[in-house]
């Protein structure tokens, strides 16, 4: 009988599901509630039930489930203990282990969300082909993944791949702190808030007339439409955010030298103008080598995580 693996991207919302066969084939997909009260205790149960419920209405044995993987939104010690996961509520947490034993035994392996879906990306998306990947998510914040040699880097505090906290510039004159505190970070100037928070800026300091001054509201998608259509402030403010991308990009390739970067998110829906934009300014960044990593587009959207996290079983 083929073996078949599950894989689940736990959310603040819902757990998104999937049930693959080994070769990458989507077989099922679909989602349940993250249901937080009482701490979280329920989430292992709902999943486990959730799989099994799906494993039967497939006419599939549960003897041919031979893994599951699940992404957290935390970091996770490779023994899959979790020490809180925020937007849950969930403490002292070990899903790795819960679910292991609520299917009966199966081996279980567990990872942050963010790396899960740039191995997803590396296996069946944007990255396919390649072994050495470093995915960039681009929406309410700057998130990232790390790819060695087809395997996750998860750093020694879980923290491999948040690309969204690196200081671009200490000397950048920002007012606001980031989310984590400190000033500067990627995450204030390439994600979709970061975006509209800098054409604010450069509507306050220019009088440039563009139709960003009557959007409502403002958002990323505004911003690139806008700098598309030729509109010159729109076009300032998307070059200089991607800029700092590239210059982020830059500074991993340094140190990783993947072969691709992937990039998705809600602000990648851009497509080919935010990658030509940093590409512009990615190239000339790298001077030590000839050949500089692709750029390329995520394609697997929001199942960029289920596809990871099956991935991250089958590969035991």
């Amino acid at each position: 009988m083929n073996e078949i693996y599950a894989g689940v991207d736990l959310g603040g919302t819902t757990a998104k599901i999937g049930l693959f066969k080994k070769e990458g084939f989507l077989i099922r997909k679909w989602e349940i509630p993250t249901r937080k009260e009482d701490g979280g205790k329920h989430v292992s149960p709902d999943i486990a039930a959730s799989i099994r419920k799906a494993m039967a209405e497939e006419g599939i044995p549960m003897e041919a489930l031979a893994g599951a993987g699940i992404g957290v939104p935390g970091p996770i010690l490779p023994d899959g203990y979790v020490e809180i996961i925020v937007n849950i509520g969930m403490r002292d947490w070990n899903p790795v282990k819960e679910l292991s034993e609520l299917l009966g035994g199966i081996p279980v392996k567990g990872a942050n969300d963010a790396n899960i879906a740039a191995l997803g990306e590396m296996w069946q998306g944007g990255g396919k082909g390649h072994k050495d990947v470093v995915a960039i998510t681009l929406g309410t914040g700057v998130g990232g993944g790390v790819i060695v040699d087809g395997h996750i880097v998860p750093g020694s505090h879980g923290m491999g791949g948040e690309v969204g906290h690196m200081v671009m510039d200490w000397q950048w004159p920002e007012p606001e702190a980031c989310n984590c505190g400190n000033y500067g970070c990627l995450e204030q100037i390439a994600s979709a808030t970061g975006i509209v928070r800098i054409a604010r800026r450069f509507m306050r300091k220019q009088d440039t007339p563009s139709v960003l001054r009557k959007a409502d509201p403002l958002t990323a998608k505004a911003v690139f439409d806008a700098a598309k259509a030729g509109d010159e402030l729109a076009e300032q403010v998307a070059d200089y955010c991607m800029m700092y991308l590239a210059r982020a990009l830059s500074y991993i390739s340094q140190v990783v030298d993947p072969e691709i970067f992937v990039i998705g998110g809600g602000v990648a829906k851009a497509g080919d103008y935010l990658l030509e934009l940093v590409r512009k300014h990615f190239e000339p960044m790298i001077t030590l080598i000839r050949g500089n990593a692709q750029l390329a587009l995520a394609t697997l959207g929001n199942d960029a995580g289920i596809y990871g996290a099956a991935k991250l079983a089958i590969d035991g």
